[in-house]
């Protein structure tokens, strides 16, 4: 159920709304809007009885919600979600894109990246120090000394660390050193670490699983919006088809799909989403046109020695050729950018 608030609801009437849905045994998710307050209900098993909430000071409407997901939803907030990470938002006006190695590799590695990744103007670093990789004998990561690494990186350049965390004694370590966690698509439908980052106070980008449907994967983002973390970025990183020219599929087409249903903002992943090199870029200015609200894009000072993905990799120049572009195509696109 979705209880809508009137404009002139006061923060007590919201309040006492919150406080009898909590004293019914649910859980409430109060989701302030432009000009309305919106409170979402989970944890019913059946329908809620709307009479309770319709007479209430402050209510306009109670409305039952018979699609599977109800906090993703824009019938919840019909305004696009910002998410901010310190001075640095994903969602907003300006184009946001994350940058950096595929795994951390050393020191020298990550501040040589950093570095062209700083002077760029970009504000986000990635870089994983976990790797699930599909071999067990492929390079996994330096561990805890990457996020360390990456927290060095952030204080020399006051990037924001956005790194992956493949359990739950990863979101805590990620808590520890970094600004964002990123779980991958081989856990979007890990449910104990959906629920635990959910509980995190740090924001979100959840890709999209191998093969996962638009609804399997705002489900996910369900999971974790239904913790208490509303601060979820979707990441459209390319699907798993019969196609052998690329890695994955990317599907631009999730994000004008997405948009229809959800507020929450998406970024596109060009890299894992092509696998090649010589693509990216193009790829890359193909999801800023169709409406992304940002890129994540894996860049290193060497690609050809890369432990990591070095086949998808740009390297300084062509990364700094790509933000050059993508930047001219999202003002074109979203007029409020420019200036």
């Amino acid at each position: 159920m979705l209880i809508v608030m009137k404009t002139d609801a006061t923060d007590a009437d919201i309040e006492r709304v919150v406080q009898i849905i909590n004293d019914l045994g649910f859980r409430a998710h109060p989701m302030p809007g432009a000009t309305r307050t919106a409170i979402g209900i989970t944890g019913n098993q059946g329908s809620v009885d709307v009479a309770r909430f319709e007479s209430l000071p402050g209510v306009a409407e109670a409305i039952r919600v018979s699609k599977p997901y109800k906090l993703i939803s824009l019938d919840l907030r019909p305004e696009k979600t910002i998410v901010r990470v310190g001075d640095a938002t994903i969602g907003g006006d300006e184009l946001a894109i994350i940058a950096g190695p595929c795994a951390i590799e050393s020191r020298a590695q990550a501040f040589a990246i950093a570095e062209a990744v700083h002077k760029s103007g970009v504000k986000f670093f990635r870089g994983g120090a976990y790797k699930p990789r599909t071999s067990p004998y492929a390079f996994q990561g330096l561990g805890e000394d990457g996020l360390k690494i990456l927290a060095e990186v952030r204080e020399a350049y006051g990037l924001k660390i956005v790194t992956e965390a493949l359990d739950e004694a990863g979101v805590d370590l990620v808590e520890r050193y970094g600004d964002m966690i990123q779980l991958g698509a081989r856990n979007m439908q890990n449910f104990s670490l959906l629920r635990r980052a959910g509980r995190s106070k740090l924001p979100v980008l959840l890709k999209r699983g191998l093969a996962a449907t638009l609804d399997e994967w705002l489900l996910a983002a369900e999971y974790i919006m239904a913790e208490g973390n509303y601060n979820v970025v979707l990441c459209e990183r390319g699907i798993r088809t019969f196609a052998q020219h690329t890695r994955n599929t990317l599907d631009l087409a999730a994000i004008p799909a997405v948009r229809r249903v959800s507020h929450l903002p998406v970024v596109v992943d060009p890299s894992h989403g092509t696998g090649k090199n010589y693509m990216v870029t193009a790829l890359a200015r193909a999801g800023v046109a169709v409406g992304s609200d940002g890129l994540i894009v894996e860049v290193h000072d060497q690609p050809e020695r890369a432990l990591s993905d070095g086949a998808q990799a740009l390297n300084l120049k062509q990364y700094d050729q790509l933000v050059q572009e993508v930047r001219a195509i999202h003002e074109v696109v979203t007029p409020a950018a420019v200036g």
